[in-house]
């Protein structure tokens, strides 16, 4: 009997009405608190990793995992290439040429990253052809001077398809009429649209264009890398490197964007720990409650030890009361949670259209809609998190539940 008398006990107290409304009312409020916090910690997390799941697929999508590359070029790319295929990591390779310049139209001024590529190849290390809102790499012939342009680029120089462009790059070209900045004039065969920053900045062209104008003859700038892991970039490159020998040098996407990422994981963590609090608050509300309790039910805890129930099986009682309520608030907020997180972007989509409120303006954060991703194992975290915290502030209250002396109470009843 007494092994199941904190059980039962203890969620007969959960379920029954209490003389001092007080009490219930602060019950209730920590209930309410642990399912908020629960909620809105599983909503803000899952909304943390749809931006750095869309960071990861839009703008490593465009910028190679990693890059190899020898002073003056590659001249014999091809073997090179195909000897890096056979690594386990590299799933894909294709030779680039980069080119910073300044596109200039009628009076427009935009300076871009070029980067002369070959096809064929590039589908390999990069999704352009699956964001390619106009036009077709194919369009890409060597000799015919064609380029293509991120949307945002397109936009700012106010061209389309089909218009020309002028290309200015930062070497001087000497002629007898003096010093004059090399330019060439290209043809605008297709726009492509990532969603990220990348399509304001950067532009495609073939490479045997890109060759003849950086002067570089049949050498490539390097080799583009796709690896089956994006962190394992680091140690992959270092490990190329090692194999290639003096001559080669390797700059994986850390270089570039690694600052990125890192903000976006900082910035998880401390929103998870803030939120986190707010679930430790609600949590030791219930150290309120069950202090309230105790002092209720001291006549009864002394009856409960006269007729035999030991101190543990007292402070058990509490424990199952604290952790009831806990529970409770934990199992419905990762309900709530886990709905708001697999809805939140259609929500967000018919506030806008209902209300007109435009909440991410692409322009501004090169994304348009609120991406959410949930994972479970945050998830559990979360749920573990909670539960600790709870069974940590039904603790003291049991104690002090345990030490009533039954003598000193029953004096006076």
């Amino acid at each position: 009997m007494f092994d199941r008398l904190p059980l039962l006990i203890g969620l007969r107290y959960v379920r029954a009405k209490r003389r001092n409304h007080f009490i219930s009312f602060i019950s209730l409020t920590s209930m309410l608190g642990l399912m908020l916090g629960v909620a809105v910690l599983i909503l803000v997390l899952s909304v943390m990793n749809g931006f750095d799941h869309e960071l990861r697929t839009r703008v490593l999508g465009m910028v190679p995992h990693t890059k190899i590359e020898a002073p003056g070029g590659l001249t014999d790319w091809q073997p090179l290439a195909e000897r890096l295929m056979e690594r386990e990591r590299v799933i894909g390779a294709a030779p680039y040429v980069e080119q910073q310049g300044m596109f200039s139209v009628g009076g427009r001024n935009e300076g871009a990253m070029v980067n002369g590529i070959e096809p064929e190849w590039e589908s390999r290390v990069s999704i352009i052809d699956e964001n390619m809102r106009n036009g077709s790499l194919g369009d890409l012939t060597p000799g015919e001077w064609n380029i293509v342009l991120g949307s945002i680029l397109a936009r700012r120089l106010g061209v389309g398809v089909g218009d020309r462009v002028t290309l200015l790059v930062p070497e001087a070209s000497i002629t007898p009429a003096g010093v004059f900045p090399r330019l060439k004039r290209f043809t605008v065969s297709g726009i492509f649209s990532v969603g990220a920053d990348l399509d304001a900045s950067l532009a495609y062209a073939h490479i045997d264009d890109m060759q003849t104008l950086a002067r570089l003859d049949d050498a490539v700038g390097g080799l583009r890398l796709e690896l089956d892991d994006l962190f394992a970039a680091g140690s992959e490159t270092r490990s190329i490197i090692d194999e290639l020998g003096a001559g080669y040098r390797g700059l994986d996407w850390t270089y570039s964007h690694g600052n990125l990422f890192q903000a976006i994981q900082m910035e998880k963590r401390m929103i998870a720990l803030l939120l986190t609090v707010i679930i430790a608050v609600a949590a030791f509300n219930i150290v309120s409650t069950l202090v309230m309790v105790v002092t209720d039910k001291r006549a009864d805890i002394a009856i409960l030890r006269t007729i035999g129930a030991t101190p543990r099986s007292i402070m058990g009682i509490f424990i199952v009361q604290g952790l009831a309520i806990g529970v409770i608030g934990i199992l419905v907020g990762v309900t709530l949670g886990v709905l708001l997180a697999w809805t939140v972007s259609d929500l967000i989509g018919w506030v806008e259209s209902t209300f007109g409120i435009h909440f991410l303006d692409a322009g501004v954060y090169f994304i348009s809609n609120l991406p959410s991703r949930l994972i479970w194992s945050d998830v559990g975290n979360i749920v573990s998190a909670a539960f600790m915290l709870t069974f940590l502030s039904t603790l003291y209250p049991a104690w002090r539940a345990a030490r009533v002396q039954p003598a000193e109470v029953l004096r006076y009843e």
